[in-house]
């Protein structure tokens, strides 16, 4: 992608100033340390975004015993994630989610998550993924026949409809499986994202064995996603020799070696929760922000309307269609920009580094946050407003190639990006074609970051036919 002086002038990080030693790190004092685990807690977000606006792109938080070292430039995220990856391991948040994910391609490291992402990519490549626009184009037709269903009958939360459509989507195209059997689903990933963010923010104080309510919902929860993944694989136990190109075909092929059946299950199981985690949250949560932020913009959703109807018609899309609606991906893509759906990007640091002058002592928790970065005010003009003209074929690329990351960066990139913008492209042009959507309560509605960026409380909404 090429620089362009879009935005003038464009911050570079400052330079290291002359003569021996590290830079200082800016950040709050010793005595904000009460509120700032208030903040924390309750709205990690605007702690960010409140510490980059007061002080600027590098931010060290002193926490008790913990220390987090906030970059926010997008030289720093290049340099965390395509310059030296092998320097930083994944951090906060995906430690704490091994109790439910174990080893699988989101948690693990080295050689483990390199023989991972060898076998999983072929199910992810581009042309494997654009055979299956058919699949992406039936879900939709379930999901828009549900909707119809809703016309006029009370409030729908949208969210949980775009959940099920992704469940379905996944089930379908990667696992060739009937996922709405498997209902528990949901909530069980619900329940384990927010314990992961729990024992993130105590520092694991709280041992899982204390009888505790929290614990016996997790403990339930990660039952529930084991039995999920045994259906999956007994259902499949005649197909399971790995000559088919689905998901649990490839992993029960790669596990083919692996003498000790404990083992075997428990590779399967990490990569299978992984999966069925990863393969809807992102593009459900996308789809989800996608449509609040349609739904308070008239000119916006009157001009995907036109674009659907005009492209569409009353056929189902094609993947030649994705050439084909352009302001549709500027909608999306946009919508990304605002609300990331992985918003946070924690690593930790194997040995000492240092970045723009400011030192990173071994054992560091860096935190890259592709919310912040996606509205840094030097990069993107009215940062917080959504404007899917900034996204068009002829407006000039944003100001830094690193400067928006949706799908994350470096070697570590989110494999299944082709198959969730296709997903999301598609099936926004065939709700836009069909419906709008009246938000119901608050006007705004409130992140709740865990290991996805969810939407709080939902997102409830009345149906009315176009």
């Amino acid at each position: 992608m090429t620089v362009s002086n879009s935005v003038d002038p464009v911050p570079t990080p400052a330079t290291r100033p002359a003569g021996p030693g590290p830079r200082a790190y800016p950040g709050p004092p010793l005595r904000a340390v009460p509120g700032l685990l208030r903040k924390l807690w309750a709205d990690r977000l605007a702690l960010l975004s409140d510490a980059a606006a007061e002080y600027g792109d590098v931010v060290r938080f002193d926490m008790g015993p913990k220390t987090i070292y906030f970059f926010n430039h997008p030289d720093h995220a290049k340099h965390v994630l395509t310059d030296n990856p092998a320097n930083y391991r994944k951090g906060m948040g995906l430690h704490e989610a091994r109790r439910t994910l174990g080893d699988g391609l989101l948690t693990s490291e080295g050689e483990t998550w390199r023989r991972q992402r060898q076998v999983i990519s072929p199910a992810f490549r581009r042309e494997r993924v654009a055979s299956f626009a058919g699949v992406v184009a039936d879900a939709g037709a379930s999901l828009t026949g549900r909707l119809d269903a809703h016309v006029g009958a009370g409030t729908v939360d949208l969210a949980r409809e775009m959940t099920a459509l992704t469940m379905d989507v996944l089930g379908r195209m990667l696992l060739d499986a009937d996922l709405s059997q498997l209902d528990m689903l949901g909530p069980a990933f619900e329940v384990a994202q927010s314990q992961a963010m729990w024992e993130m923010l105590t520092l694991g104080a709280v041992p899982l064995w204390l009888p505790l309510p929290r614990n016996f919902r997790f403990r339930a929860a990660r039952r529930d996603l084991e039995d999920a993944v045994r259906t999956l694989l007994a259902a499949r136990r005649p197909a399971a020799s790995g000559k088919g190109s689905d998901l649990i075909s490839l992993l029960a092929a790669a596990s083919e070696g692996e003498a000790d059946a404990q083992m075997r299950w428990r590779g399967l199981r990490d990569q299978l929760i992984t999966m069925l985690l990863a393969g809807h949250e992102t593009t459900a949560s996308t789809l989800s922000w996608t449509w609040y932020l349609v739904s308070g913009q008239p000119a916006v959703e009157a001009a995907l309307r036109q674009e659907a109807t005009e492209v569409l018609g009353d056929r189902m899309p094609v993947i030649d269609d994705l050439a084909r609606l352009p302001y549709t991906t500027m909608v999306i893509q946009e919508a990304m920009r605002l609300y990331p759906p992985v918003w946070g990007l924690t690593r930790k640091a194997v040995s000492a580094d240092e970045i723009d002058g400011y030192a990173i002592p071994a054992g560091a928790d860096v935190m890259i946050c592709t919310y912040t970065l996606h509205r840094h005010p030097g990069f993107w003009p009215d940062p917080d407003e959504f404007r899917p003209e900034r996204f068009a074929p002829s407006a000039p690329p944003p100001a830094h190639r690193y400067a928006y990351i949706p799908f994350g960066a470096g070697p570590r990139v989110c494999v299944g990006s082709h198959l969730g913008m296709m997903e999301a492209v598609l099936v926004t042009a065939m709700m836009a074609r069909g419906f709008r959507f009246e938000l119901q309560g608050p006007a705004r509605r409130e992140t709740e970051p865990n290991l996805s960026l969810r939407m709080r409380g939902g997102l409830p909404v009345k149906i009315v036919r176009a």
